[in-house]
């Protein structure tokens, strides 16, 4: 049966597969995915230790270990011990072992801290795109900084040395053009003919990410009448902003920017919930609400940003509007799958399929 409403967002929905990579038939992958996971157990758990002074920290955390360690296990014995394997469903099952063992947000004050940091050089970053005069040059560096930001990605290995830095290292760490995939000179031809009505964009992390990458994007959109619903996570997962963190942000965001207090103030630009509990993005689990409101607010553009919602997931689907799928690849290993090195962008931008 297919998912309410789903036929606004996807084009031919019964043939929608979320997951990129099939670890069921691919078994490098399979293999290479679930040693990752394995190696980055540790990681979550001398976050957990060193990010709370609760006395039951150590043995939670070291039942969580225990928990995932045994799931990747028996995954290696049946690839479908949990259903379908994929990247999206051996992220789901680290948080569900992080739940278990009462751990629902274990980024919750290293949100909190790279949000307030980013929010205090947004006023900035605003005025120097603003310096900006043609509009061409303009939108590319938009594009360049949504991409930038997206280097700070906590679930990511390869990017611990940027985390601590900014907006300026990470634009000079991703790939020169031309990009893997490079849609920007499409998507700058798009929107030189083209205002769209109203946008849905798919958020990722917290910080640099939203605050410098994304909030002078969907500024740019909204300046030029498009209107924007942001679609966050339902819970918290790894450092991804959640749909009640990201309202806080707009709050102090519209204080900075009259743009965004304006847009707030007449319902041009809204947060939602996506209704995702991990960092991937299956459109068959949003809500009934989300996608009737976006048929209702006629969204004629989805934007989709970040690995997990972009490069794990839905980076086959075919979208029923326009659409831009925006991530820079940090994995070495998924880079070179794709045919690019560390940091590759994709930046892929889709007309609507044409009715037939």
């Amino acid at each position: 049966m297919e998912h309410f409403g789903l036929s606004h967002i996807l084009y031919e929905p019964d043939k929608y597969n979320p997951d990129t990579l099939d670890l069921i038939i691919d078994e490098e992958a399979r293999e290479y995915w679930l040693n990752t996971c394995e190696k980055l157990v540790d990681k979550y758990v001398n976050f957990a230790l060193a990010n709370t002074d609760d006395p039951t920290v150590e043995i939670r955390a070291l039942k969580f270990k225990t928990c995932y360690v045994e799931a990747l296990k028996e995954l290696r014995v049946n690839p479908l011990a949990h259903g379908q394997l994929s990247i999206r469903l051996l992220l789901d099952v680290n948080e569900t072992c992080l739940r278990s063992q009462g751990f629902f947000d274990l980024w919750k004050q290293q949100k909190k801290y790279e949000n307030e940091s980013a929010l205090a050089n947004l006023s900035s970053r605003l005025a120097e795109i603003d310096a900006i005069p043609n509009n061409r040059q303009r939108w590319t560096e938009l594009c360049q900084g949504v991409l930038a930001g997206n280097m700070f990605d906590w679930g990511a290995q390869a990017v611990t040395d940027i985390l601590d830095r900014g907006l300026y290292e990470a634009l000079q760490k991703i790939q020169s053009r031309p990009w893997l995939y490079d849609g920007l000179d499409k998507w700058l031809e798009k929107i030189e003919k083209t205002v769209h009505h109203c946008a849905a964009v798919f958020v990722d992390n917290s910080g640099v990410d939203i605050v410098l990458g994304i909030l002078p994007f969907i500024r740019a959109l909204l300046l030029r009448g498009t209107s924007i619903i942001l679609c966050a996570n339902e819970w918290p997962a790894l450092n991804d902003i959640t749909n009640v963190e990201l309202e806080e942000v707009l709050h102090h965001a519209s204080l900075i920017c009259p743009v965004l207090s304006a847009a707030m103030a007449n319902g041009d630009l809204v947060v939602r919930s996506s209704g995702q509990r991990g960092p991937c993005l299956d459109l068959r689990t949003i809500s009934v609400g989300l996608c009737t409101e976006m048929k209702v607010r006629g969204v004629d553009l989805i934007v989709l940003e970040g690995m997990g919602r972009a490069v794990h997931t839905n980076f086959n689907a075919r979208l029923a509007v326009d659409s831009l799928k925006l991530a820079v690849v940090k994995n070495a290993w998924l880079a070179q799958r794709l045919g690019g090195p560390l940091f590759s962008v994709i930046f892929i931008y889709e007309d609507k399929p044409s009715e037939t």
